[in-house]
């Protein structure tokens, strides 16, 4: 017997209540509970059970979305409130108002496979219940697909899309946050290279000799392009490297700021873009300061 149970899937929560909601043997109506700011209805009853179903897109019946560090976080509750008997002049249960949290990291890391002297497409993604699905892809010079396996000689343009799969869920827009190469999977290791470093500022671009730069304007909000110019280790003769990045979305209404941002440096004009926003998010690239000030207590 649980009173109240939440299932939160990729696109919407599904809530069952029990209709014997107090655990007194006494069962509520099911159109006395509603859902959410909005009041929505139940989606479904079970006689047998004695349950009582809603079912809403997470972003349905007026929840509401908080964006953290890592996580986000879709609020509403469930309602009851109890019709007189009978008699209208007496109730005989309490009103009740119960909160509901559904929580979805919006962080993850997502690595290349060993990319080799062929340089073969990399892709790599994490689905499971609860978690979003990110990817990266090797594409073709214009976008258009995934690029076959090939070669590549120093001076080509590797062109990379990272992507999240939304599906039905709230709309949400993707950054890189950070990218690094190095010869093993892990990024840490010595030598390393960083494409991609302060929340979103490629820093690869900053270099006299490169076109390395996000691709502007984005095709889709949970789409996001940049192209670098191919290179390799200096003092090693292994045609190999691992690339490492993490991936994160935030919901697509809410604007870019310095921890959230896409910027690439314009050689021209001597300054730090962004793909959308205003240029003051890119300001701390140069700085190589994006944190958040502390909280002061």
């Amino acid at each position: 017997y649980t009173p109240v149970a939440v299932q939160c899937q990729e696109a919407q929560l599904v809530v069952t209540v029990h209709r014997d909601l107090f655990g007194t043997g006494r069962l509520i109506n099911a159109a006395d509970l509603t859902l959410g700011p909005a009041a929505c209805k139940h989606s479904s009853l079970n006689a047998a059970h004695n349950t009582v179903t809603f079912a809403a897109g997470l972003h349905e019946c007026g929840s509401v979305v908080q964006v953290t560090p890592d996580t986000l976080i879709y609020r509403t509750l469930i309602n009851y409130d109890p019709s007189p008997a009978s008699n209208p002049v007496i109730i005989r249960t309490n009103p009740a108002v119960i909160p509901i949290e559904c929580h979805y990291p919006r962080r993850e890391q997502v690595s290349s496979n060993a990319i080799r002297p062929t340089w073969s497409p990399f892709n790599s993604a994490l689905s499971a219940e609860e978690r979003l699905v990110f990817s990266l892809r090797l594409m073709s010079d214009d976008w258009s697909t995934e690029r076959p396996f090939t070669g590549f000689q120093l001076g080509d343009i590797l062109n990379i899309q990272a992507e999240v799969s939304t599906e039905n869920h709230v709309p949400l827009r993707l950054f890189v946050d950070s990218c690094v190469a190095a010869l093993s999977p892990d990024g840490d290791s010595s030598p390393h290279y960083a494409i991609i470093d302060f929340n979103g500022c490629l820093v690869d671009g900053r270099v006299d000799d490169t076109s390395s730069a996000f691709i502007t304007p984005r095709p889709r909000e949970d789409v996001l392009r940049f192209r670098i110019d191919v290179f390799r280790f200096a003092g090693d003769n292994r045609n190999l490297i691992y690339i490492t990045c993490h991936l994160k979305v935030t919901p697509a209404d809410q604007g870019p700021d310095p921890q959230n941002k896409a910027c690439s440096f314009n050689k021209a004009r001597n300054t730090w873009v962004p793909v959308e926003g205003s240029r003051d998010v890119c300001n701390c690239c140069e700085t190589g300061n994006c944190e958040p000030p502390a909280l002061s207590r």
